[in-house]
C-alpha cells in the first residue's frame, strides 16, 4: 500500500490529534462494587493525574481489574455486579445511567493481557475506529494508519505488508497494533490491565518505552503486581489489597517510607 503524502493538511489534524482532558483526568469518589453478598471494591476514592503513568499496584484477586472495569462501564456486561458510587471525567459522571457507552470507550482506550486483533488485515485494524466514527476520506484514514503505526513503533516493521493478516504478526507485535488501534479513536485515556504479561522480555520492554513516550499525549492507567514495573514506570501509586486502597501517592514516597504493614509486606515479598 501506498505511503500518504508526508504534509497533512491542516483540515485532518483535530481528527488525528489526542482529546485533552481536565485536570485531574479522571476522579473516583465512593466507588463500590457488590457481587452478591461478596464486597469486591470498599469505598474507592482516588484522582488519576493528568499526563502521567498511574499504577494500580497490588496481589492478584485484590479488586485492581475490577476497579480498571469501571472505569469504562465494562462492569455493566456483569449482571451479578452492582457498582455504586461516581466516577467522573471533567464534569461527566460516567456511572450516570444515561452515558453514551461508545463514545466513553472510544474515551477510554483499552490495552488487555493478551492481544486480541481483529481478524482483518493489519491496515484495517488500525481503521476500524475511525470508519466506526464514520470516517469515509481514504487520505485521513491512511494518515491516521500511518501516524498511529509510526506512534508504536510498528511503522518500519509492517509497511510493506499491512495487507496481510494482522494474526500473522508476533505476540508483541499484536500488542502493539492494538494499542494503535485504540489510539486511532483519540482516547483521553488508556487503560492498560497487565499489557505485558504474555509478552517476552525484549517485547515487554518496548510497550513500557512506548509508554513512557505517549504519556505526553495520553493519561495512562496500568494494572500490574509486578513490583519492578510499578517502580520502573510509575508518576503515581495506587496500591490496593483485598478490595481497598491502602496508600496512594509518589512512588518514591510510597516504597521509600511504606507506612502500612501490608504495603512493606508486598515491596518485601516483591523484592
Amino acid at each position: 500500500m501506498k505511503s500518504p503524502d508526508t504534509e497533512m493538511p491542516e483540515s485532518l489534524v483535530e481528527i488525528l490529534t489526542p482529546s485533552v482532558a481536565g485536570r485531574p483526568a479522571l476522579k473516583v469518589s465512593n466507588l463500590n462494587v457488590h457481587a452478591g453478598n461478596h464486597h469486591i471494591l470498599k469505598n474507592i476514592n482516588l484522582e488519576i493525574p493528568e499526563n502521567r503513568i498511574t499504577v494500580l499496584l497490588g496481589p492478584s484477586g485484590c479488586g485492581k481489574t475490577t476497579l480498571l472495569k469501571c472505569m469504562n462501564r465494562l462492569t455493566d456486561l456483569y449482571r451479578e455486579l452492582e457498582v455504586t458510587g461516581s466516577i467522573t471525567i471533567g464534569d461527566d459522571d460516567i456511572l450516570n445511567s444515561t452515558t453514551d457507552l461508545p463514545a466513553l470507550r472510544q474515551r477510554m482506550g483499552l490495552l488487555s493481557q493478551r492481544p486480541y486483533p481483529l481478524p482483518v488485515s493489519i491496515f484495517k485494524n488500525v481503521s476500524y475506529g475511525l470508519k466506526l466514527k464514520g470516517v469515509r476520506d481514504k487520505r485521513l484514514i491512511a494518515f491516521s494508519v500511518e501516524k498511529h503505526l509510526r506512534e508504536v513503533g510498528l511503522w518500519e516493521e509492517v509497511k510493506g505488508r499491512l495487507n496481510a493478516p494482522a494474526t500473522s504478526l508476533s505476540i508483541g507485535q499484536q500488542q502493539r497494533l492494538c494499542l494503535a488501534r485504540g489510539l486511532a479513536v483519540k482516547p483521553a485515556i488508556i487503560l492498560a490491565d497487565e499489557p505485558t504479561s504474555a509478552l517476552d522480555p525484549t517485547s515487554s520492554k518496548i510497550i513500557e518505552n512506548l509508554f513512557r513516550e505517549i504519556k505526553k499525549h495520553y493519561t495512562i492507567v496500568l494494572v500490574t503486581h509486578v513490583l519492578r514495573q510499578a517502580i520502573r514506570l510509575a508518576d503515581h501509586v495506587i496500591f490496593m489489597h483485598d478490595g481497598e486502597i491502602i496508600e496512594q501517592g509518589n512512588p518514591g514516597e510510597l516504597f521509600e517510607n511504606a507506612r502500612s504493614d501490608k504495603l512493606r509486606a508486598y515491596l518485601i515479598d516483591g523484592n
